[in-house]
């Protein structure tokens, strides 16, 4: 739902009502994942999707139903369906779509969301969205970490076993910044069924921090920007470092690389979805930084540009430093995916490609070459 929240916002501020479609599970090649949302709002205007153009009519005229008498429903759409494959499912993947009216009367807590996400404060919303009882359907609780400022719950799922289940493992997902569908009994039994909560997680953006401020930074921080990464870029040399160099960043730190690192480590703003660039090749700042980066358990990527000359001497720095063949194991050098690249900005997606590819499990091959699913799905 981020990408269409200001639509939304305006809507709700209004005063009017709109439809929700939210994608809340996906089963095989299914090309949105959990937590794409599509509007259909007042005057019939479609934001959003939520299959890439599968089955946003199906969506789009549900959502219109579900405004009209207030209910909401939980749709699966497949290619084994026929009405799914009449409206174009045709990936071999199956969405389950959650649709709901939405407005300050059935989500009053949205305006406290929607200013968490704005100002990059942690928040999930819980929703069920299945129950053997109908009445319990669209209710939700919005619940932030314990040490934010109210831990306390707003809204209720219609227990209190129910809501004090659903919390805590809400709580557990906004840590990992994962969007999930849940199942319980109907009173928020662990082990039971029956009841299905989805909960969306609005963590901050994971960050990129590029290190080196030269020209394949600029790009590097502009794709990586485009990815959805709060994108830092840092050089201890001010004459390059500058902002009017890389306006993609979202800001730009004068500060010897490892010392930068140190001090948002000791801040907790590094965990394992931050990715790490460095492209200075330059060993005065590559090796104290990366002697700290490859002891940190919480980054996700830690990648090093250089040739395989500069690979090999900066291996043996490393080693010498006390930096272990486990450690240098979690480091992606030289950096990026072999396209061929040569400009920055083709670096720049070789660079992005292998971080995606380690995120979600994919080998990097051409699609074509290849057999079974086209989207992976990682442990």
């Amino acid at each position: 739902m981020r990408d269409v929240l200001d639509q939304l916002m305006g809507w709700w501020r209004a005063g009017e009502t709109v439809g929700v479609g939210t994608v809340v599970a996906t089963f095989r090649s299914a090309p949105r994942p959990a937590g794409a949302s599509m509007l259909v709002g007042p005057g019939g205007e479609a934001v959003g999707s939520v299959s890439g153009g599968c089955v946003e009519g199906a969506v789009y005229e549900l959502s219109q139903e579900v405004v009209e008498d207030g209910t909401p429903v939980l749709q699966r759409y497949g290619v084994s369906d026929d009405d799914a494959f009449s409206v174009g499912l045709t990936c071999g993947g199956i969405l389950d779509v959650f649709v709901e009216p939405v407005s300050q009367r059935t989500f009053p807590e949205l305006g406290d969301v929607a200013a968490d996400v704005a100002a990059g404060r942690p928040v999930a919303v819980a929703t069920v969205i299945e129950h053997p009882d109908p009445s319990w359907v669209g209710r939700r609780v919005v619940v932030r970490p314990e040490d934010a400022g109210s831990t306390e719950p707003a809204g209720t799922l219609g227990s209190q076993r129910a809501d004090a289940a659903v919390t805590d493992d809400a709580r557990g997902l906004l840590a990992a910044g994962r969007t999930e569908t849940l199942t319980y009994g109907p009173d928020g039994e662990r082990r039971g069924e029956g009841m299905r909560v989805f909960v969306s997680a609005f963590a901050p953006r994971p960050r990129m921090l590029v290190f080196g401020a030269i020209d394949f930074a600029a790009a590097v921080a502009h794709v990586g920007s485009f990815l959805g990464y709060r994108v830092t870029v840092c050089d201890a040399r001010p004459v390059f470092a500058t902002t009017s160099r890389f306006p993609a960043a979202d800001e730009v730190v004068v500060e010897w690389p490892h010392q930068y690192l140190e001090r948002e480590t000791a801040a907790g703003r590094i965990d394992g979805r931050t990715v790490v660039c460095v492209l200075t090749h330059d060993p005065k700042f590559d090796v104290p930084l990366l002697e700290r980066a490859l002891r940190l358990p919480e980054v996700g990527y830690i990648g090093a540009m250089g040739s395989r000359r500069t690979h090999e001497d900066r291996l043996e720095r490393l080693r010498e430093a006390g930096v272990t063949e486990e450690e240098l194991g979690r480091l992606s050098s030289p950096i990026g995916l072999d396209l061929g690249a040569r400009t920055p900005e083709e670096t720049a997606v070789s660079i992005a490609a292998e971080i995606v590819a380690l995120q979600w499990g994919g080998g990097g091959s051409r699609l074509q070459d290849g057999a079974g699913p086209i989207h992976h799905h990682p442990d």
